[in-house]
């Protein structure tokens, strides 16, 4: 394969083809961005996103088919099984505590994406590679911890949730999208506010009065360890800390407990003829983990169909978000999940893809939280493979993407963006096979196979040729 790929990457360096002579021109073989590919030479005065103007700039790197997606929020589209996946974890979180807020704007600034959250200068998802910028001031928000400080700025509860739509350049498979759902939620406690100023016995009020459970959790390691997993000595203290943490993982137990349930019972009726259903209790634990916004933090993992799965990961929020924020004498804790990762386990929905479908076949599935069904193929379609292979320029970055605008730098995520332009949701994966280094100049040669799978109907190879060839 290697010496195939080659051949035809020295090839493409001479017509500068693609594979099976496509008219793929490699752009990181001139002076143009990969963003600007889709782009017209000539940038528009104003960019009009989601009802309001911007000024686009050399940052700008949104494609209008993301922009298009804007409107759609699936979170808050009635029977949708990632609106049913916000509305089973939003019930966990009961108000008057938790205010739930679903409807924020995905246009946010750097400084409410970044800054806010303390993001160094350097830090990688700062990337063009990585994030869609409107312009060098704004993006589409990355994580639902942009509107963080702004909540916690205006300390309206204990308690809040926030569900939303969230876009990040990525790669393309079965897992993965531009736009996906994120739910955070967290919980704080006001030292002025609680009895005699003693927040560990407040918590551990709290914690008196929460649903007990019946999982089996595994948690083996202690709350705070001086390397693996710090406490934030300087503002709080070990018992604080443990009431804190021990709060936090009822509540997310109750989590696991109101999705997997739900999704065993859904198993079971699926296989109802199954002379055996599985009557084992529900197994999660806790694993030590690092977040930037927490200390100390952990992932929840769940037993599930024969794996440990993550599910979410969580910990004690960090004092600086607090004091920044104007709230320096509050105390809490915080979670971040995957609404897509969580739906996908609860409705047995094999490909991120599907989410998107406008298909009755789909939809119709899908009624309330107090019905969850089993997924339910309704149709298994041929694959198509197609290769694209390119040379990069001689002075581009393998990993490319920087903050400094650099033409000539290539990322691998520029790839997924053009794939994704041309063909949307007609291609299911795209994977390097094959690259190949010149042994004179040295220049390197990349070789992609784009997997043309539609959901809904069979791909005639034509069709994925016009695709292919665009």
């Amino acid at each position: 394969m290697s010496a195939i790929v080659s051949r035809r990457a020295l090839r493409f360096a001479q017509d500068r083809w693609t594979a099976t002579g496509v008219r793929w021109p490699c752009q990181w073989c001139s002076s143009v961005l990969p963003s600007q590919r889709f782009q017209s030479t000539a940038s528009p005065l104003k960019l009009e996103v989601d009802g309001k103007s911007y000024l686009p700039d050399a940052w700008t790197n949104v494609p209008q088919s993301i922009l298009s997606l804007i409107p759609h929020r699936l979170h808050l589209q009635p029977a949708h099984p990632v609106s049913l996946t916000r509305e089973l974890i939003e019930s966990r979180f009961p108000s008057p505590t938790y205010i739930h807020h679903n409807d924020l704007s995905p246009i946010v600034t750097v400084a409410q994406n970044f800054d806010s959250l303390g993001f160094p200068p350097d830090h990688p998802g700062r990337n063009r590679s990585d994030t869609y910028y409107i312009n060098k001031d704004t993006v589409l928000r990355t994580h639902t911890s942009a509107h963080e400080a702004d909540i916690f700025r205006q300390n309206a509860s204990e308690g809040y949730t926030i569900s939303a739509d969230v876009y990040r350049r990525d790669a393309v498979d079965r897992s993965h999208y531009p736009v996906f759902h994120q739910m955070e939620g967290a919980r704080m406690w006001d030292r002025r506010k609680v009895p005699g100023g003693d927040v560990a016995k407040a918590v551990w009020d709290d914690f008196a009065n929460m649903p007990k459970h019946d999982l089996q959790v595994e948690d083996p390691n202690p709350t705070v360890h001086p390397e693996r997993n710090p406490l934030q000595a300087e503002h709080h203290s070990i018992e604080e800390v443990e009431a804190v943490a021990a709060h936090l993982k009822r509540s997310l137990e109750g989590v696991v407990v109101e999705l997997f349930s739900r999704a065993k019972q859904a198993a079971a009726t699926a296989n109802s003829s199954d002379p055996a259903p599985d009557e084992q209790p529900l197994r999660v634990r806790w694993v030590e983990a690092y977040f930037p916004f927490t200390s100390p933090s952990w992932e929840l993992e769940v037993f599930w169909q024969g794996d440990w799965l993550e599910i979410l990961g969580c910990g004690v929020t960090k004092q600086d978000l607090y004091i920044n924020a104007g709230i320096p004498n509050h105390i809490g804790w915080a979670f971040g999940v995957g609404l897509e990762r969580v739906a996908m386990l609860l409705f047995s929905i094999p490909d991120i893809r599907l989410f998107w479908s406008r298909d009755s076949r789909f939809l119709s599935q899908f009624t309330t939280i107090s019905n969850i069904n089993r997924f339910k193929s309704f149709s298994k379609h041929p694959a198509c493979y197609k290769d694209v292979a390119f040379w990069l320029r001689s002075s581009s970055s393998s990993a490319g993407g920087g903050l400094r605008s650099n033409a000539q730098d290539f990322h691998e995520n520029d790839v997924m963006e053009i794939v994704r332009e041309i063909a949307g949701d007609s291609v299911e994966d795209v994977r390097l096979v094959d690259e190949f280094q010149h042994p004179v100049s040295g220049r390197k040669s990349l070789c992609y196979r784009i997997n043309y799978r539609s959901l809904e109907r069979t791909l005639r190879n034509e069709e994925a040729n016009e695709l292919h060839e665009s």
